[in-house]
């Protein structure tokens, strides 16, 4: 799970393990004190939870992650790319370079990463999830470059899930609306539109990363078996593809 330590990444962690999994936390090493949090209600819930901090904009970290997933579980079931970057920006010349860079890298490189990290170790039956967002279909303008990395996890999605279901493991996605996490309140929205955030979708509101989490069990579980390259919304009942 990377992006475990807050948010979507950690309401997601939480139940998966209470649904009887051993999950392997990817964080910043920065996000230590949040990361440590979240491996507490794992191991509440009775399950082991592996603390890997890093920087998946590194080729070799996610490598790493891999690696010690493997070594430490003793195999692999479940990726969810989930970590991601966004810094909303009003005018494109103020994207710098730096910044698209990171977005891209963190969003989108270190899925490819750690996706052919994982596809050897993955046995059959075993899932793929990947967050993308209502931004793939319903760009902000001031998120031009997250809503971009977006829109390329959606077709990745499609596309790897054709190519590895024969070989029995299902790739999917989840896309969120405008749901709050520590993203949003500190670069991912506008300050000023901060109050208004989410009123716009049919239920009036943002949604919270626990209303997020059941989307990806259910993606990770045998109920879904027959679900494969499917983007499932998550986002106040904006119509979406």
């Amino acid at each position: 799970m990377t992006g475990a330590d807050s948010g979507i990444g950690a309401a997601t962690a939480i139940a998966f393990a209470r649904e009887g999994a051993d999950v392997v936390l990817s964080y910043l090493p920065e996000e230590e004190e949040d990361a440590a949090r979240i491996a507490g209600l794992i191991e509440a819930a009775g399950r082991k939870a592996v603390k890997v901090p890093g920087d998946l904009k590194d080729a070799a970290a996610c490598r790493d992650l891999v690696d010690t997933a493997v070594a430490v579980l003793g195999g692999l079931d479940i990726l969810v790319n989930n970590a991601g970057k966004q810094v909303a920006q009003e005018d494109i010349a103020d994207i710098t370079d730096e910044q698209f860079d990171h977005t891209q890298k963190t969003n989108v490189y270190a899925m490819f990463w750690l996706t052919k990290a994982a596809v050897p170790h993955l046995p059959p039956g075993s899932t793929i999830i990947n967050t993308t967002s209502i931004q793939a279909y319903n760009p902000s303008p001031t998120l031009v470059d997250y809503a971009t990395t977006k829109a390329s996890i959606n077709n990745f999605t499609k596309g790897l899930a054709q190519q590895l279901a024969p070989k029995g493991i299902r790739v999917n996605a989840v896309a969120p609306g405008p749901i709050w996490t520590p993203l949003q309140v500190s670069s991912g929205q506008p300050k000023e539109e901060l109050p208004e955030f989410g009123q716009s979708t049919p239920l009036g509101r943002a949604g919270q990363p626990a209303e997020l989490a059941p989307a990806y069990v259910f993606l990770a579980s045998a109920e879904s078996s027959y679900v494969v390259g499917e983007t499932l919304n998550v986002n106040g009942g904006t119509p979406s593809p």
